[in-house]
């Protein structure tokens, strides 16, 4: 199971067990996996790891820090933050 709590620039992601680094683009494709949304690209660094993704044909990142342990889906521009809701409800 996943919590999720929704604020207004972002959408914290706390799943009950966290993904390793090396299986957070396996973790990110399933928890993204919704006719909604499409896949653009993954990319991963030594202690982040960013999935973007399109939703309404909006950009969206699905990002992952190691050292913080954090999750989190944040939009490339504060006009998209408008989406962040129903965003939230599809996930």
């Amino acid at each position: 199971m996943t919590n999720k709590a929704l604020f207004s620039d972002h959408i914290l992601i706390t799943p009950v067990e966290l993904p390793d680094d090396e299986e957070f683009e396996l973790w990110a494709s399933i928890y993204l996996h919704n006719g909604a949304i499409s896949s653009l690209e993954f990319e991963q660094g030594a202690d982040r790891h960013l999935m973007r993704f399109k939703f309404k044909n909006t950009s969206f990142n699905l990002n992952f820090e190691h050292y913080s342990q954090s999750i989190w889906i944040n939009s490339d521009s504060q006009q998209d933050l408008e989406l962040l809701p129903e965003l939230y409800s599809s996930l």
